[in-house]
């Protein structure tokens, strides 16, 4: 009789764990959808603002100031991102997030004035913070590393289609129309998202795999190979945004190209990113998220040495290497997070991963442009090989605490 009962409670939990299996697959588009959204109004500011220029008379050097805005946004609700997933689960977060990015960019299309582009990046840096942070660490707890990597694709095909639908709203005469549009699509989104809500919960998104641990950011500093990912992070991130920013200025002002067929060879290396992060989806059946941060290194270092080499036609193959290697690290190092740290500890420390994420595409461009303005463009693949270099220190030696941890525990469980 007790056999039968163990049996029945056995039964009962595969079953339980059968549906939230199932649950979870029927989010995965819901979440692919949610990183598209994210993507997609991510380049629009740069894509609108030689039109805002021209009607208003701004200055050019003021989108650094809405995007520091948007950045202390996305900065500050990524450390809030824990605190907000122990408050109202992901599904609500990111639900959410994603209305006030809706809300932001909807002020953006009415914008008139400078001042009103200032109050709506508010909003919008406040909730793509919030939906970034979440949903990496959701889908670092519930789904294998080639979800990871097809979600950052996810975020390219966005931030591919959003130019493009700017381009088309300026040629109908309104660069407010694009921001009006994807603001549309935005509030579909959140439609889609309060409907979601009862899988979230069904997939077992509130209850089985969440945090079990609240940390203060000093407790999270302190714990061992924190510093060296959030340097890891930093680095990246601060790589990425000088290639794609100062690309198109290397290969024009120093290695002479025309500035048009520049600014196309600059859209390679996102397309690299995008591609990559297909491809690196396959890749993860066979290779671990270590060997896959090192595989992106080493295409990062073949790039680098391309662009640094007096050959024109190398050039654009240079920027794809560059693009194509950057493609798995981001993923990876999300996604290895909880394996590294713990579940219960892995929203906190993602939440401040992301924060040093956007302080470094925020703070290092302006200081490469600096440097290039008072000593040489010819500098850009120097700087990327150093920003890499730095990179592939802390991730070795992150392995390398992490590892040990790992270790030490196997060997207190076989000792009990």
């Amino acid at each position: 009789m007790v056999e039968n009962r163990e049996n029945f409670c056995y039964s009962k939990k595969d079953k339980n764990r059968l549906e939230e299996n199932e649950m979870a697959s029927l989010l995965l588009p819901v979440i692919y959808l949610a990183f598209i959204s994210l993507g997609l109004p991510d380049p629009l500011l740069g894509a609108a603002w030689p039109e805002i220029c021209a009607q208003w008379g701004t200055p050019a050097s003021l989108m650094g100031v809405v995007t520091m805005i948007i950045s202390a946004g996305t900065i500050f609700s990524s450390l809030m991102s824990e605190r907000l997933y122990f408050a109202f689960g992901p599904g609500k977060v990111t639900a959410f997030s994603v209305f006030l990015t809706a809300v932001g960019l909807l002020g953006f299309s009415f914008s008139g004035a400078f001042w009103m582009l200032c109050v709506a990046a508010v909003p919008y840096g406040l909730g793509a913070g919030g939906v970034d942070s979440v949903l990496n660490n959701y889908v670092a707890l519930h789904y294998k590393a080639r979800h990871m990597s097809w979600l950052h694709c996810m975020w390219g095909i966005g931030c591919s289609a959003g130019p493009l639908i700017m381009s088309a709203a300026i040629s109908g005469g309104s660069w407010n129309n694009g921001y009006l549009t994807i603001a549309v699509m935005q509030g579909v989104l959140t439609l889609v998202l309060v409907l979601s809500l009862p899988l979230w919960k069904k997939s077992g998104a509130e209850t089985s795999k969440g945090p079990a641990v609240k940390s203060k950011l000093i407790d999270i500093l302190k714990i061992p190979g924190v510093k060296e990912v959030l340097f890891c992070f930093f680095c990246y991130c601060a790589l990425e945004s000088v290639a794609g920013m100062w690309a198109a200025s290397y290969c024009a002002i120093f290695r002479g190209i025309p500035s048009e067929e520049a600014a196309g060879w600059a859209s390679l290396m996102y397309i690299g990113i995008t591609v990559g992060r297909f491809l690196s989806g396959f890749v993860t059946f066979k290779v671990n998220d270590r060997n896959m941060i090192r595989l992106g290194q080493g295409f990062v270092a073949a790039g680098v040495v391309l662009l640094l080499l007096p050959f024109e036609p190398l050039l654009p193959v240079g920027l794809i290497l560059v693009g194509f290697g950057c493609a798995p690290i981001y993923p990876s190092i999300i996604h290895e997070t909880p394996s590294n740290f713990g579940e219960e500890r892995s929203q906190g420390i993602i939440g401040v991963q992301m924060a040093f994420a956007y302080v470094g595409s925020l703070a290092v461009p302006p200081l490469f442009g600096l440097l290039a303005d008072h000593i040489s463009f010819g500098l850009f693949p120097l700087f990327l090989g150093g920003l890499l270099l730095l990179m592939f220190v802390m991730a070795e030696r992150l392995h390398q605490i992490t590892g040990a941890r790992r270790k030490k525990s196997q060997v207190g469980v076989e000792a009990l």
